[in-house]
């Protein structure tokens, strides 16, 4: 079973988690003690998307001031993470504050395990689906993909100002929890699951009415749920925007998945 398999290298309880899918947030005992101050808190956020490793000064100037950098941008740099510093000492979030946040002479790192970032177990979880997947175990997949989903508690990094660094890894995070979702429903698909799924996939394609990814896996659940005449209303709707808006015809795969259930073939 998936929950056999799963690597027990998730913190002990009582260490300090940290979180950026959803609010970023700096969790002991289910306390949050995140810096308040926003440019502190985008500090802290960027250097949590690199535990451990060194974060250049250029990198982090370029996050929290873009193209238009106080005169004093080193000194304001360095208000900020002593202030982080502060809130770490403070909060007892470690020995010492400045062990855990230490400076280079080009930047600085963060000492923390990639363990305690939730981004680490999500990315764990994805992979664990996919080994699953790839075995034939698709209930076992399904479930291992529900588990990153459920990681997620709202838009990644949701209370921080996100300058150009932020932004791009913003955009990286929602991608890749867009394909843990199709992966997840495909392998619930594939484990007769699939009358089950039609609720959520007909809310999906409400909310992103131009993905054919997702209007084919619910044509899919539809088909392999007797309501062919359903599967193929949603074809024709979805035809019709993307001609009305895009100019184009749906995908080969859709045009074939049509087909199929035309000619009252098993959906695939």
């Amino acid at each position: 079973m998936y929950s056999e398999q799963r690597p027990s290298d998730e913190p002990d309880r009582g260490s300090v988690r940290f979180t950026v899918l959803g609010p970023v947030e700096v969790l002991r005992d289910g306390v949050d003690y995140a810096p308040s101050t926003p440019k502190v808190l985008q500090l802290l956020a960027v250097l949590v998307l690199r535990p451990g490793k060194m974060v250049h000064v250029d990198t982090l100037i370029r996050e929290l001031w873009s193209d238009h950098p106080p005169r004093t941008v080193r000194t304001t740099l360095h208000t900020y993470v002593y202030h982080l510093r502060r809130c770490i000492d403070q909060n007892e979030l470690a020995a010492d504050g400045a062990e855990m946040l230490t400076t280079k002479q080009s930047g600085y790192t963060f000492h923390i395990d990639p363990a305690q970032v939730d981004t680490h177990g999500f990315i764990r979880l994805q992979q664990q689906g996919q080994k699953l997947q790839a075995a034939g175990d698709h209930t076992g997949a399904g479930d291992a993909y529900r588990a990153a989903l459920d990681l997620w508690s709202g838009p990644p990094l949701a209370n921080v100002p996100c300058g150009p660094i932020l932004s791009a890894y913003r955009t990286e995070l929602l991608e890749q929890r867009r394909s843990v979702l199709h992966l997840r429903i495909e392998a619930e698909i594939v484990s007769g699951r699939h009358r089950e799924l039609i609720g959520e996939l007909r809310s999906l394609t409400t909310s992103s009415p131009l993905d054919e990814s997702l209007h084919g896996q619910l044509m899919r659940a539809l088909g392999r749920s007797g309501r062919r005449s359903d599967a193929m209303a949603v074809y024709r709707q979805l035809r019709s925007r993307l001609a009305g808006e895009l100019g184009v015809e749906p995908c080969n795969d859709l045009q074939t998945l049509h087909r199929d259930l035309i000619s009252e073939g098993d959906p695939r």
